[in-house]
């Protein structure tokens, strides 16, 4: 049977010193504190835990898959496309290589000329000092400059450095130097501040400077401190400026600029809850849309302020007023104009062009788009496959044309352009065309079903379900279930490559759409939050029952797997229903939810999560926190978890601390943790490393499950 198939190994040892807090009045436990440190004896703990981890795991098995996923990366990756004044900006990752290039090309399908190669960087890092990679761009709104966020480690402490994107005429198509293209000039390196993120940073009218948010370095302990500076490139390192500190710790800035008027817009959200909108004129900040709960995002385009907000709809809606009202302040959401009321769908995401909009929506987790006038008339739906999602969108703001991004669990990642100039025939269906797309086979027995399972207080749950119905297979199907379950994630159709040996072994792929994402609006995440969270956790327990009565697999050969958020459903539903999993795979998750105020970011996940100072939410908090839930009397399915040295997000002290619990107090495993140094909570891994991760994680679950992997596969590769 699979949980026996494993062999018995003893885990490292680690020592016990208990310490106890009294929290509001209750005498807590925790024996592993220590390792919530950084020493030299957490280090030698961490390659311990390694070691054993390699130990563990059935080498003749890792060998059969890897061939499987290193030919699974020698297929090119594309990314969104930005467009600039007539330059179409996008990432390539080439066949083979670790990273992907920054590439700008004269028109969507053109070849590209390079602007920048991480690929070099990595080839001749310095000695000592982690990778470097690059994690975001954004180009200046004339196009002749980006600005790129490169990452050591994938620590995501970015350097922001900006460069010039030379003229065709003056840029062959070949390399420079210092992994640059030729014609590409460093401009500026912006001071170091900690994390910039490319949603936190934004070009002046006039391309000449940025405005962006900084927070203070995760190593001073100061990623909480945050000041929104602008910074001119021609003025040198004293043309920074500051314009605004901000020191609430559950409040994040983000910053926008009208590309015609210059106007800067300043937005002051909590992670998950309401936003409120100021305008920055003459120095002082001047409240346009402020005492509102309402999540809402804007954008400007050709003297329009178009606001998408859950004011008044719990699925969102676009309204519109002109950006010199919006200048004005004091805007109340009545003032607007409605373009798009709310509806079954959720709207996600609207792109401008000079005579059209298009507006994505997803209904049921997956994914419809349409075109509108600015007006909002419905013209016309784009022509989409079933149960697709569509990962991004993005207009030419001079031109009426767009690009999306298309995905599936039976379709490889795709680009697509929109010409959106034609009638308002509303019977037609526009249909796309492909610029870039992955180029992996599908197999044609693919099936891919929606089912929907009933979970507590009435809740119908969306379960995405995906196998090989010619696979072969003796009985039940090896199944992994997927969830997230928070921050308003939605959980939706994606292909996933390093998936398909194990469909083509006869394995199963479920995803739940469990309370706490967006899948149906605000009130869906509101049901997996605060005090509610327990939800979330009843989907997923929900979704394994409702697989295991449908015949699909049974409870010794069904896994379970998130990470970071969805890491903490995975480790709360092993220890509240641990006869439910064959094996359960826990990625930088969160798992002491006591402490998890603490460290890093914790303080802000307060408003999703509740606070462990607040009596109320101690109580449920520690109701289903993973760490403080380990029963010595309870036997645990075997669990997989997974961290990073330079998490800068979650604290890899949560899957050590739970870890230790699990192998010096419980019944069951194997419990591996398998710890990765020179990278963080996900940014900017080479692909080598996601075939080693690829590889360990799969080959646990094939061992936990009882899946043999198709020996013809690795000996057609050979």
């Amino acid at each position: 049977m699979p949980r026996e198939s494993a062999p018995a190994r003893s885990p490292p040892e680690t020592r016990r010193e208990v310490v106890t807090e009294t929290l509001h009045g209750v005498d807590v436990d925790d024996p592993y504190r220590w390792l919530e440190g950084d020493g030299e004896a957490v280090d030698q703990w961490v390659d311990a835990q390694n070691a054993h981890v390699d130990e563990t795991l059935d080498d003749a098995l890792r060998d059969r898959l890897r061939p499987r996923f290193e030919d699974l990366v020698e297929v090119a990756d594309y990314g969104p496309i930005a467009v600039r004044e007539g330059r179409y900006f996008a990432t390539v990752r080439e066949p083979g290589a670790d990273h992907a290039r920054l590439v700008v090309r004269d028109a969507p399908d053109g070849d590209g000329r390079l602007l920048v190669d991480p690929n070099a960087w990595a080839a001749n890092r310095d000695e000592g000092r982690p990778p470097r990679s690059m994690a975001w761009y954004v180009p200046s709104h004339d196009g002749e400059r980006v600005a790129v966020g490169v990452t050591e480690g994938g620590d995501e402490n970015y350097d922001v450095r900006v460069l010039s994107v030379p003229d065709p005429t003056e840029s062959p198509a070949s390399e420079g130097s210092g992994g640059y293209g030729a014609g590409v000039e460093e401009v500026a390196v912006l001071p170091e501040r900690g994390r910039v993120n490319a949603g936190g940073l934004a070009w002046t009218a006039d391309g000449e400077g940025v405005v962006y948010v900084a927070t203070g370095g995760a190593a001073d302990g100061a990623q909480m401190d945050k000041e929104i500076r602008r910074f001119r490139l021609a003025d040198g390192p004293e043309a920074e400026e500051l314009l605004l500190e901000h020191d609430d710790q559950h409040v994040w800035p983000r910053v926008t600029v009208d590309p015609d008027s210059g106007l800067l817009a300043v937005a002051f959200s909590e992670m998950v809850g309401g936003t409120e909108w100021y305008v920055h004129v003459d120095g002082d900040l001047r409240p346009v849309l402020t005492d509102t709960d309402a999540e809402t995002s804007v954008q400007f385009h050709d003297g329009t302020a178009f606001v998408s907000t859950d004011h008044g709809a719990p699925r969102r809606r676009v309204l519109a007023c002109s950006v010199d009202r919006f200048r004005e302040g004091d805007l109340s959401f009545e003032e607007c104009r409605e373009l798009l009321p709310g509806g079954e769908g959720i709207i996600q995401s609207v792109a401008p062009t000079p005579e059209r909009l298009l507006v994505h929506r997803q209904r049921d987790a997956h994914s419809r788009l349409s075109v509108h006038d600015r007006d909002g008339t419905h013209l016309r739906d784009v022509s989409l496959p079933s149960y697709c999602s569509v990962t991004w969108v993005s207009g030419n703001r001079d031109a009426p044309e767009a690009f999306f991004g298309l995905t599936g669990f039976d379709r490889p990642p795709a680009v697509r352009a929109l010409d959106l100039d034609g009638g308002a025939d509303a019977k037609d269906e526009l249909a796309s065309t492909e610029v870039d797309s992955v180029d992996l086979p599908v197999p044609d027995d693919l099936v891919v079903e929606q089912r929907f399972v009933d979970s507590t207080d009435g809740a119908e749950v969306p379960v995405f379900v995906c196998y090989r119905e010619d696979a072969a297979v003796d009985g039940p199907r090896p199944t992994l279930l997927y969830g997230y379950g928070g921050f308003r994630n939605s959980i939706t159709p994606s292909f996933g490559r390093f998936r398909l040996p194990f469909l083509a072994d006869g394995g199963a792929f479920a995803a739940v759409c469990a309370r706490g994402g967006y899948e149906y609006g605000e009130p869906w995440h509101e049901a997996g939050m605060l005090a509610e969270k327990q939800h979330t956790f009843d989907d997923f327990v929900a979704a394994g029952e409702a697989l295991c009565a449908s015949g699909l697999t049974d409870t010794d050969h069904l896994a379970v797997a998130g990470g970071s958020n969805g890491g903490l459903s995975v480790g709360a539903v092993v220890t509240q229903r641990p006869d439910l999993w064959a094996a359960a795979q826990c990625a930088v998750p969160l798992l002491d939810m006591l402490r998890f105020h603490r460290f890093l970011l914790g303080e802000s996940w307060t408003t999703e999560y509740g606070h462990p100072e607040d009596p109320e939410a101690f109580e449920y908090l520690r109701a289903y926190s993973p760490y403080h839930n380990v029963d010595a009397d309870e036997s645990y399915p075997p669990v997989y978890f997974t961290t990073a040295a330079s998490d800068t997000r979650v604290h890899p002290s949560h899957a050590r601390k739970m870890t230790a619990r699990l192998q010096n107090e419980a019944a069951g495993g194997p419990f591996l943790l398998r710890t990765k140094s020179a990278t963080g909570h996900g940014v900017g891994k080479p692909a080598s490393m996601i075939v080693d991760e690829q590889t360990d994680s799969w080959a646990f679950c094939y061992e936990q499950l009882g899946v043999s992997p198709d020996a013809a596969a690795t000996a057609d590769r050979d």
